[in-house]
């Protein structure tokens, strides 16, 4: 039995919690998860911390593969993740279906979460932007660092959460209401990939061969991913 160290952020776990149980079933190895905030994720392996994997946003694998801290040769597509907002189960479902419905539903909501170091919470302040309502949004938003930010909404602190839809569907209690318009999202490609130092190559080429299945298709449409093919 080898135990693989795979360093992953917080948009993947809801995946590989259902896939890691069959993998380890199936290969006799054990998986640990090293979890941290996408930009957190990429600022420890920058300042030194390795592991035998890494499931990460394509950009940052590709960054580190270039370094020779990952193995470009390695390197494969993982999943794509949208963005999209929830509220509270049972409360009223906010249109957002346009770009106009998107933006008079966040005008009229009376808060609204985001993270500031998760991708899709970085993206928030540039789509403000970019809709016009900067000024209006600043007041009513609510942030945490990282993180599943629908607690916030789950536990009564802010109406709406905006967030990557795999990470929204991760917390209990709350009504995913669905993708934000096409017109304004944005695609969060992963991939994962080997440390070029890894300690177990062949039982984490193994796990990234078993994420790689077309018949894991489902379970990625299952934590609200898309798997993405090699």
């Amino acid at each position: 039995m080898t135990a693989i160290a795979l360093r992953t952020s917080n948009s993947a776990r809801p995946v590989l919690d259902l896939l890691l149980p069959a993998f380890e079933k199936e290969s006799g190895h054990q998986v640990e998860l090293i979890l941290d905030t996408a930009k957190n994720s990429l600022a420890r392996i920058e300042a030194g911390e390795r592991g035998d994997a890494a499931v990460l946003l394509g950009t940052s694998i590709d960054k580190l593969a270039a370094r020779g801290i990952l193995t470009a040769a390695s390197a494969q597509p993982f999943s794509r993740s949208i963005i999209g907002i929830a509220v509270l189960k049972g409360a009223p479902r906010p249109d957002i279906s346009t770009v106009d419905a998107f933006k008079r539903t966040l005008l009229n909501a009376q808060s609204i979460a985001h993270t500031v170091h998760g991708p899709s919470g970085a993206y928030f302040p540039g789509l403000m932007q970019r809709l016009g309502i900067a000024e209006q949004i600043k007041p009513k938003e609510v942030t945490r660092p990282g993180g599943y930010i629908g607690v916030v909404v789950a536990a009564g602190e802010a109406q709406m959460a905006f967030q990557q839809i795999v990470e929204l569907m991760a917390v209990p209690g709350l009504d995913v209401i669905g993708p934000i318009p096409p017109e304004l999202q944005f695609n969060f490609d992963s991939k994962a990939a080997l440390f070029a130092d890894t300690k177990n190559p062949a039982a984490a080429r193994a796990m990234l061969a078993f994420f790689a299945r077309p018949e894991n298709a489902s379970t990625f449409r299952e934590a609200g991913l898309e798997q993405l093919p090699l």
